[in-house]
């Protein structure tokens, strides 16, 4: 199980927009000077829906072979096909991911029967950890606490990521009674905390891309149940949790990480760059949380 602040990390783009490799890299290995317990690659925030399969795939690959096994490294792999999705879980398993998150099927709408049925395809066709990953605002499809359930009891369906950021949800499935090796984890930075101090292991987090230090030292503390140190810690990234979704993400966060000069400035049509009329916004919370 793969405990703590698990950054879902960007993919860096050049201004035309093709992957910039050398900040990859460079990405990575600041993330495992900071602490960053797990790297997520090409998720929502890598920008996994316009990377084509090559790129997602290299991508997947470049961040395992950076990591070198010194952190346990998660491909996003999911696709509103079914077929899809397992071609994907296939070919992140072969280029050595230690798990893959799989989102929930967007666009087509499933009912929680076909959310079971998709899962548990993919979970039989590919031998590898696979972590479901609800996030409703942006599928238009909620996967509920006993369809999660059902899906638990699938061998190498190890965990799920919760992102409808809502802490009635976060205490319903710790009440669930999952198996003790099922992990749980946040995918929403504003109530993680929480999250983590209620039973959850982890925070799949965009926060994390900005201060990942201090992301890793808040989960620390949280996971301690030390849950004043853990608010402590929180209360500087507050602006963060919040602002870094002003508009759709990864939109802020790239324009952050571009302030940082941890980037470059591309990023990928239909997806624009930050609106300059969040530009005090974004950076306001930049320096309230110390990373400019």
């Amino acid at each position: 199980m793969i405990y703590g602040s698990l950054v879902a990390l960007v993919t860096p783009m050049h201004a035309d927009g093709r992957v910039d490799t050398d900040a990859l890299d460079r990405l990575v290995d600041w993330h495992l000077a900071e602490g960053t317990n797990a790297i997520v690659a090409v998720g929502t925030t890598g920008e996994s829906p316009t990377l084509d399969v090559d790129e997602h795939i290299d991508v997947i690959r470049r961040v395992v072979q950076r990591t070198a096994g010194r952190v346990p490294v998660i491909g996003g792999t999911g696709a509103n096909s079914t077929s899809e999705a397992i071609e994907l879980t296939r070919a992140a398993r072969d280029v050595g991911v230690d798990a893959v998150l799989l989102v929930s099927p967007y666009y087509n709408k499933p009912p929680q029967e076909g959310l079971y049925r998709h899962h548990r395809a993919i979970a039989e066709a590919v031998e590898i950890p696979q972590i479901l990953y609800n996030v409703p605002g942006r599928t238009s499809v909620d996967m509920l606490p006993a369809t999660v359930a059902r899906l638990a009891q699938v061998p190498n369906i190890v965990g799920t990521k919760e992102a409808k950021g809502d802490l009635g949800r976060v205490r319903e499935l710790v009440s669930l009674g999952l198996p003790r090796d099922f992990a749980l984890y946040s995918g929403d930075d504003a109530t993680a905390r929480e999250a983590l101090l209620a039973g959850f292991i982890g925070n799949i987090s965009v926060t994390a891309n900005i201060a990942p230090g201090a992301m890793a030292r808040m989960c620390k503390a949280a996971l301690a149940g030390d849950a004043r140190l853990a608010a402590e810690l929180d209360a500087p990234l507050a602006g963060l949790h919040r602002d870094l979704f002003c508009q759709a993400s990864p939109i802020p966060v790239k324009w952050a990480l571009a302030q940082m000069g941890r980037i470059g400035t591309g990023i990928r049509l239909p997806l624009v760059p930050l609106d300059p009329s969040f530009h005090p916004t974004v950076s306001k919370a930049l320096g309230q949380a110390g990373a400019i």
